[in-house]
């Protein structure tokens, strides 16, 4: 009788927990399991943005500016078709001004000059924007880097020397003459250095480009990597719009044809 009476309470007390287990067990049927935590995916990760916080090691994508041949982004960032369009239907449309007295010195400043004062000149402050691998002497000067030309893709090799330097130029995406045969000719000696040197008209290319280009618009040159011509002539409509120049009929049309396949 006594071992009879010991098995009772053990023999009660499994059947309270089997009743639990299946009480719980069918609440987390009802209920479908806990609540994910939010952002979470069932694979572990974050949801659509893919953005995480700084404790887990996950990185952040970041927006990319637009890309021209070889996988470098636009160099100054400001490359908008859409805003570009937009800049072009307000343009004035006419003939250009004879180039009667054009003086890229006495018009447009010594080549090149300090207008940000940072304490290098533009041409320097281009190459260290637009280059990679960038060795400078002292905290301005440019000695050596590598540079893909926005106007081919190609890979050029930047060395400061007498017969080298000129294999990687700074080309005015506006020619200064074709801004002096299009309104500025009207504008102060000031704001003529100024587009002379601003960055958003300026990148760094292929020497044999720069020569080829000249001083031709649009409808006369247009760089031979096709995939850069909607960021060329955006940089060209910017600068014409920031200026207050104008745009000559065959300039203006070449130029809406390039946005209109943008």
């Amino acid at each position: 009788m006594p071992s009879n009476r010991r098995r009772i309470p053990i023999t009660l007390t499994s059947l309270v927990v089997v009743l639990v287990l299946a009480a719980g067990g069918y609440l987390v049927h009802r209920t479908g399991g806990a609540e994910p935590t939010p952002g979470v995916t069932a694979a572990g990760g974050t949801g659509a943005s893919r953005a995480s916080s700084p404790t887990t090691g996950a990185t952040t994508p970041t927006t990319a500016t637009s890309p021209v041949p070889g996988g470098a982004p636009d160099p100054t960032g400001t490359a908008d078709a859409a805003t570009a369009r937009q800049q072009l239907a307000a343009l004035p449309v006419k003939g250009k001004a004879p180039a009667t007295g054009y003086d890229r010195v006495a018009d447009f400043g010594t080549a090149w000059l300090d207008v940000d004062h940072n304490g290098c000149d533009t041409r320097n402050d281009v190459l260290a924007r637009d280059l990679t691998d960038v060795q400078r002497e002292g905290p301005c000067k440019v000695l050596r880097g590598t540079l893909t030309s926005p106007y081919t893709g190609e890979h050029v090799d930047f060395v400061r020397g007498n017969t080298t330097s000129t294999l990687v130029q700074v080309d005015h995406v506006v020619a200064l003459e074709n801004a002096w045969r299009t309104g500025a000719q009207q504008l102060s000696q000031q704001e003529r250095e100024a587009l002379a040197n601003d960055p958003e008209n300026l990148f760094a290319v292929d020497g044999h480009s720069n020569a080829q280009k000249r001083a031709g618009d649009a409808a006369t040159w247009l760089p031979a990597a096709a995939g850069f011509r909607c960021t060329y002539v955006a940089h060209q409509v910017a600068v014409k719009t920031k200026y207050h120049l104008w745009v000559a009929p065959a300039e203006h049309d070449a130029i809406a044809r390039i946005l209109d396949r943008c």
